[in-house]
């Protein structure tokens, strides 16, 4: 009798479970080691074909001239960490707010309204691209780091909206009446006990939230056309060398190691808030 890919999968011994994340490993760093080499290399030892993994001489030249790109990559990181930050806090108040009605309050349309918001989903940002920019024109906010702000919090609210209401209908109603009959009216009720015990939830739509801008390139590239006003990505486009259409690979993947840190930084620092967050995203209230 055959077996299922899962039966084979959950019955494999500790060395088969060991070459398999080996494997995976592998897969995963072996394009973040070649970036982290090659942004060590020299100009000309990055542009050889076929290129090596180790550099003959390491020099951090790469980074340095970073700071001669345009406006400076301190410039592009204040930029693109300020529209981070937005659109953490944003998407976090408006989340928070309204996962905890959906999970706490009873109103006409609940379920419907709720629907309509995970439809959201469903729908991508390029299909609404070109009335959105032109909306954006009319009012002023292309060229404008608070009009992606929006955009961003807007494609984040649904996803967001799931978890905390999930991670609030996780809390037993128990507690809340307890705060209550303690004297607590709703919205104290809300601060200081239904909010704290949310916090890995909290956590995971801030981290999804900032990756999510940190690192969106279209949005930002359609509607920015100022470089003073461009974020870490859009600031790789202009990491070429201008010669026959050349690029500068050892500067380009500077950049891309300067553009990755704060994600690695960040998702290692609350790694194990995100996991317990996404978990009680995924339990059906």
């Amino acid at each position: 009798m055959n077996k299922s890919p899962l039966k084979i999968y959950l019955g494999m011994p500790r060395k088969g479970w060991f070459i398999v994340c080996a494997c995976l490993s592998v897969m995963v760093l072996t394009p973040l080691v070649a970036s982290i080499t090659s942004s060590l290399k020299t100009a000309k030892e990055a542009q050889q074909s076929p290129p090596s993994l180790i550099p003959k001489s390491l020099t951090f030249d790469n980074y340095r001239r970073l700071s001669g790109v345009s406006d400076g990559v301190k410039h592009y990181l204040l930029n693109s960490f300020g529209l981070a930050m937005g659109t953490v806090v944003g998407t976090l108040i408006l989340s928070v707010l309204a996962g905890y009605g959906f999970a706490r309050f009873k109103f006409r349309a609940k379920g419907l309204v709720f629907g309509l918001i995970l439809l959201m989903i469903m729908i991508p940002f390029q299909a609404i691209l070109t009335p959105l920019y032109v909306t954006f024109g009319k009012l002023g906010l292309t060229n404008n780091l608070v009009g992606l702000c929006l955009i961003y919090i807007t494609y984040q609210l649904p996803f967001s909206i799931f978890v905390m209401r999930n991670s609030f209908a996780e809390v037993p109603v128990s507690i809340e009446e307890a705060s209550v009959v303690d004297g607590c009216n709703p919205w104290t009720t809300f601060r200081r006990v239904m909010l704290p015990l949310a916090i890995p939830g909290c956590i995971s739509v801030a981290l999804f939230a900032f990756f999510a801008s940190w690192n969106e390139f279209l949005a930002a590239l359609i509607l920015m056309n100022d470089q003073t006003k461009y974020t870490l990505p859009i600031m790789l486009t202009l990491l070429n060398s201008k010669l026959y259409g050349q690029i500068d690979w050892g500067l380009m993947q500077s950049g891309v190691i300067v553009t990755m840190i704060p994600s690695i930084i960040l998702f290692l620092t609350l790694q194990r808030y995100y996991v317990q967050g996404l978990m009680a995203g995924g339990v059906k209230a």
